[in-house]
């Protein structure tokens, strides 16, 4: 299989989604979604196609989609359903693979199973988008110290937001991982924009290593 991508988040709507469209965009990906909550309006995976306009092999359909926009969890008890952690398998791709997790890392799958312990099984390089406004030391180094125990490959961080220099070297100092870059709130986004933006901030190397 090809090079495959974890992205995650310190909290729900930190950013992921849009760096994710960034990242498929850059690597000429394939992004992949495996589980949806929220149907009302744009769904993530609608969201990064517009964002890139790629093809439709570009893209992976979700494993489970809820209508709700909760934890899925409780999505799926509220619509009469399951979720089997076992069938969440990484699927095989010629490009490199993008893969969006749903909300922070401790999001419940059921009521005994972490989106994390998916990570963990998958082994894949997981990349930790992080908010750079007050509160996100705290926030980052503890996502990444339950990384670091379940020994989850951690690629780097990407800082969403504002510059702020001092917090995002303070997290890369402390932590010990890589600041991979900061990908700043765009006026307008747009397939041009984002890839203009990714590619002043961040380095496409430093997602291959």
């Amino acid at each position: 299989m090809s090079r495959c991508i974890v992205v995650s988040g310190t909290d729900t709507d930190v950013g992921k989604t849009v760096f994710a469209a960034a990242l498929t965009l850059a690597l000429s990906g394939v992004y992949f979604k495996p589980v949806q909550c929220g149907l009302e309006g744009e769904t993530d995976s609608e969201c990064v196609r517009r964002l890139t306009n790629l093809p439709d092999q570009h893209f992976i359909p979700e494993i489970y989609r809820f209508s709700t926009p909760v934890s899925p969890h409780r999505a799926a008890e509220l619509e009469g359903m399951r979720i089997d952690p076992a069938r969440l398998q990484l699927p095989s791709a010629k490009r490199p693979l993008i893969v969006e997790g749903a909300g922070g890392l401790m999001v419940p799958l059921t009521r005994s199973d972490l989106f994390i312990d998916v990570f963990m099984r998958w082994r894949a390089p997981l990349v930790l988008c992080a908010r750079t406004a007050l509160g996100t030391i705290n926030h980052t180094l503890l996502s990444l110290e339950a990384l670091r125990r379940r020994s989850i490959p951690v690629a780097g961080v990407a800082f969403v937001g504002d510059e702020n220099p001092d917090t995002e070297r303070t997290i890369a100092e402390m932590a010990g991982v890589r600041a991979l870059g900061r990908l700043p709130m765009l006026p307008l986004l747009s397939p041009e924009t984002l890839a203009q933006a990714f590619e002043r901030h961040f380095r496409v190397r430093d997602f291959l290593d």
